[in-house]
This record gives C-alpha cells, sequence and structure tokens, in this order.
C-alpha cells in the first residue's frame, strides 16, 4: 500500500496494516500494542490503530533527538 498524503491513510489501521505502514512485522506491532507504546482501539475481537497514534508514536522519536 503506497499512500502519498497522511490524509489518504485511512483514520482507522488494522494491526496488519499498520505494521506495514512502520514496516515491522506482524509480531512486533502487536508487542508495541500490548505494551501500550501505541494507542489502540478494540472492537470485539479486532484491533484498530488509529491514524493518529502513529503519528503521535512516530513524532515521540523525532522529539527524544
Amino acid at each position: 500500500m503506497v499512500y502519498r498524503s497522511m490524509e489518504e491513510i485511512p483514520l482507522t489501521l488494522t494491526v496488519d496494516e499498520a505494521g506495514q505502514l512502520l514496516r515491522i512485522g506482524r509480531n512486533n506491532m502487536y508487542r508495541l500494542v500490548n505494551s501500550g507504546q501505541i494507542q489502540s482501539i478494540k472492537v470485539g475481537r479486532k484491533i484498530l490503530i488509529p491514524r493518529n497514534a502513529l503519528v503521535r508514536f512516530l513524532s515521540a522519536f523525532d522529539q527524544a533527538s
């Protein structure tokens, strides 16, 4: 999946989609979600990652430098 701007990214992503966007594996993505490092929403058995949660996660690295 290729997005040309932030607005093209859906408001929520599955764990697999978020992992692909961050270019990390599924297990690492679940680890980030389960540890609370990335905010998630549970809808029934499905876990969704808000687009803004990914932005906050990545901006934490930018602020650390």
